[in-house]
């Protein structure tokens, strides 16, 4: 009988503190998925992009709400001329839009997020600008990047059921997160066996996000919980990601 396709493993405990039922994605969790942007990062378009260094800008960031909105406006105005290649264009026509869908993003500016420093920028370099504030301010990248920024591959999905009990569940951005549209990707990071070569576990290289994501109780418990593991039997012992079964 064949395997199951994209098998994954999966730990669930209950919140200490409220009702909510917490389900982890352990495979993707314990895997050595790092993002690659600009080391090898294909893009999210239709055909391999590798050359414009774009990653998952192409599109802007979907803002979650009003908060998001003003986080991002706000955070704008802190951004120098050397952090930010197109400041003198935000500042003059604003940095969100709203599409015919009614999807609000990050403006775009040459067809990617006019936030993205692109190749050859003789500021601060390629790459998000709001990622070169942080690292500037010496802020965390959660506290001044936009939500689907610093969370994906990251995602986390609540349902509620009809005595209020919540199921909260943590995962891997997968294609279909980002809609029809995700599914036309040429290439996706988590599909991906390149981006796999991380020399830490998710669980620990995005620690941060992981914190903000779930409280900081519940990312303690997790963690105890995979290190033990993780370290039974000298091995690693969690069911490999399926991006690293090369087909």
């Amino acid at each position: 009988m064949p395997k199951p396709k994209d098998l994954h493993e999966w730990v669930s405990f209950e919140d200490p503190t409220e009702a909510r039922t917490w389900v982890f994605d352990v495979t993707f969790l314990a895997s050595r998925w790092s993002c690659i942007f600009g080391r090898g990062c294909k893009g999210v378009l239709t055909e391999d992009y590798s050359e414009a260094v774009q990653g998952c800008c192409s599109y802007g960031a979907h803002l979650t709400g009003p908060e998001d909105v003003a986080h991002v406006q706000a955070t704008a105005e802190r951004l120098t001329p050397d952090q930010w290649q197109f400041r003198a264009e935000g500042l003059a026509n604003g940095v969100v839009r709203t599409d015919a869908e009614g999807d609000t993003t990050t403006t775009l500016h040459d067809d990617a997020c006019i936030f993205l420093n692109r190749p050859g920028f003789e500021g601060d370099g390629l790459g998000c600008a709001f990622h070169h504030l942080a690292e500037a301010s010496g802020q965390r990248h959660v506290d001044v990047m936009p939500e689907v920024c610093w969370m994906v591959p990251l995602r986390r999905v609540d349902e509620t059921e009809a005595d209020g009990h919540v199921t909260s569940t943590v995962r891997e951005w997968k294609r279909r997160d980002w809609g029809e549209g995700g599914l036309d990707f040429h290439w996706w990071c988590t599909d991906a066996p390149d981006a796999f070569g991380g020399d830490r576990p998710v669980y620990e290289a995005m620690a941060g996000e992981l914190q903000v994501l779930v409280g900081e109780e519940v990312y303690r418990l997790l963690a105890k919980h995979l290190d033990r593991r993780r370290r039974a039997g000298g091995e690693e012992t969690f069911l490999p990601h399926p991006a690293l079964r090369r087909r």
